[in-house]
């Protein structure tokens, strides 16, 4: 057999994987061929998009201690080429997973770098029976972390067993490991920073779980931890309970006196209602205390009265870890209901989790929670093809980009005198409003989606609930032959529309083909998890960056199954 005819996976099955074998790799639990990092940026052309496979990541093997628990990238080459031809990729792969250690090899032995350098020597060249231990890689990781042995004990504690298909990407168990191994050596608060749409539930699943099976607090005896997690929207919760925490039924309820089933898919693929435990009495409001994990609206558990203020019902140090998901959209601020709750639990570990921090001189993320312990932006999302990308089509209306002067005298329609001067974009629907641009504005919408797909789900962001109740009432008349007998074409949904707001729930639904368009202003620029958006209409003037990522954010994910692999932004 001549070696160098080998092919790269030849070289793999009867050279490399045998030596880690040898050394005491198990190939069920700690080695993984070809294991996915990126699965290739997601490239637009016209109206088609495909993935660039130019771009896709497979480490050739990443070994594991255990599932989920990384520490080694190992990186194959033909035996034809040198030992260390694979150096700089198994560098970069091991960067992307968070270890130190990485191997090259072309089957004739193994380049080893250990960025520990736990033996003095940052890379030396190995021989194919040298190939080090699992025990012997674990106990040079745990010490270049400085570990004791309590914080080994939690820092390496398992994952929650996979009940579906899904399995953690390299960046959330990145996000996952990093926030428990920080817990675990003291840290009470910690800020993880995701784009929407790269599983900050399932992230937030799993650091629960670790630390609640864990022996962390272990002054407290077992079944005795109790954890809150909190969010603003309703749906967030449900939806919560019977999907990500789902392993969590028996010891979770929602702390709310009312509940109604929530609809799930089983594994059969059948729908079914579920209903959620809810932890309060509906009569009394007295909270039943004997669960583990509690799930709340911050509206729910506090208010104005302190009767409202539920959250009250339970000691200051009754709970060990709260962890609050959108934390940008209050727990950052001072006088917030979320701030309170937080201040009054002071003694819990808490963990916030945002796609976009806030940072300004009267509201910040960090000044609460500190630095963010682990980012991974929209950017990178997009780049390493988990997000969806997005085309911008910019329309300049000429009103907005030339200016609009009302003749001399002129009045509006209530007969008030129009002050004399010119008004440009940014007056637009804040201190004038032009009933003829919203018709022009729904025209433009209407056309584009004639042009693409009339029933590609729509967000329409407009600059106030008036504008969003104009706006639909515009897109329904530009959208008759549809609407007339479909009048749930196009809905608003906004704060104060209660019929509005009942059809949100449809409209993020996949499989619901009503809502397609939805009208709105603040309601749904964050928590909406709008799957198959593949149309974000701005119609108002964005000053906030924060604010601009967070209605990104409603088209970024990405449902391929569903024909959804990329969005377009209308800007006006």
């Amino acid at each position: 057999m001549n070696k160098k005819n080998l092919s790269e996976s030849d070289i793999c099955d009867k050279f490399v994987r045998p030596a880690m074998v040898d050394a005491g790799w198990h190939g069920f639990d700690q080695i993984y061929a070809q294991y996915p990092l990126r699965a290739g940026r997601v490239v637009v052309r016209g109206k088609t998009a495909k993935r660039d496979q130019s771009t896709v990541l497979r480490a050739d093997y990443a070994l594991f201690f255990k599932a989920n628990i990384p520490l080694a990238v190992v990186e194959v080459k033909k035996a034809r080429l040198s030992m260390s031809a694979g150096t700089q990729q198994a560098i970069h792969y091991a960067q992307l997973l968070d270890v130190p250690f990485s191997f090259a090899s072309n089957g004739d032995g193994f380049v080893f770098r250990d960025a520990t350098l736990a033996s003095g020597v940052l890379e030396q060249n190995l021989t194919l029976d040298q190939f080090p231990s699992p025990q012997e890689l674990w106990a040079r990781y745990c010490q270049w972390k400085g570990w004791t042995t309590e914080v080994q004990s939690v820092a390496g504690f398992d994952y929650a067993l996979a009940t579906t298909a899904k399995t953690p990407r390299y960046y959330q168990l990145n996000a996952i490991n990093r926030t428990v191994e920080a817990i675990a050596n003291g840290q009470n608060r910690v800020l993880l920073v995701m784009a929407t749409g790269t599983g900050k539930t399932y992230t937030a699943f799993q650091i629960i779980h670790r630390l609640w099976k864990s022996p962390w607090r272990s002054d407290k005896p077992s079944g005795q931890k109790r954890i809150l997690f909190l969010a603003d929207r309703n749906i967030l919760i449900d939806q919560t309970m019977v999907n990500d925490f789902r392993p969590f039924k028996g010891a979770m309820a929602k702390l709310s006196p009312n509940a109604k089933g929530v609809e799930r898919v089983n594994a059969q693929g059948q729908i079914e209602v579920e209903d959620v435990a809810l932890a309060v009495n509906k009569t009394t409001k007295l909270v039943d205390k004997s669960y583990e994990i509690y799930l709340s609206l911050y509206q729910a558990v506090s208010g104005t009265e302190e009767a409202q203020n539920i959250y009250k019902q339970f000691s200051p140090d009754f709970f060990d870890l709260i962890v609050v998901d959108e934390c940008h959209r209050g727990s950052a601020d001072e006088d917030s209901a979320w701030r309170e709750i937080l201040s009054y639990f002071s003694s819990a570990t808490q963990v916030g989790l945002t796609a976009t921090p806030k940072e300004t001189k009267d509201v910040s993320n960090s000044d609460y929670f500190g630095e963010p312990l682990y980012t991974y932006s929209l950017r990178q999302g997009i780049e390493d093809g988990y997000l969806a990308p997005y085309k911008v089509i910019r329309v300049d209306l000429d009103k907005d980009a030339f200016g609009w002067r009302p003749t001399a005298g002129m009045t509006d329609k209530h007969g008030n005198l129009i002050e004399d001067r010119i008004y440009t974009g940014t007056d637009m629907n804040r201190r004038i409003v032009l009933e003829k641009r919203d018709d022009v504005v729904a025209q433009r919408i209407t056309e584009y989606l004639k042009a693409t797909d009339r029933y590609a789900k729509t967000i329409v962001f407009c600059e106030d609930i008036d504008h969003a109740a104009r706006m639909r009432q515009a897109l329904s008349n530009a959208n008759a032959d549809i609407c007339a007998a479909h009048p749930k074409y196009v809905v608003q949904i906004t704060g104060d529309n209660v019929e509005g707001k009942r059809e949100l729930d449809n409209f993020i639904d996949p499989e619901k083909p009503y809502p397609v368009i939805a009208t709105t202003s603040k309601l749904m620029s964050t928590g909406v998890d709008a799957q198959t958006c593949k149309l974000i209409v701005l119609d108002q003037n964005i000053k906030s960056m924060t604010l601009f990522k967070q209605i990104i954010g409603r088209g970024t994910r990405l449902r391929e199954d569903l024909g959804k692999t990329w969005f377009t932004i209308l800007d006006f």
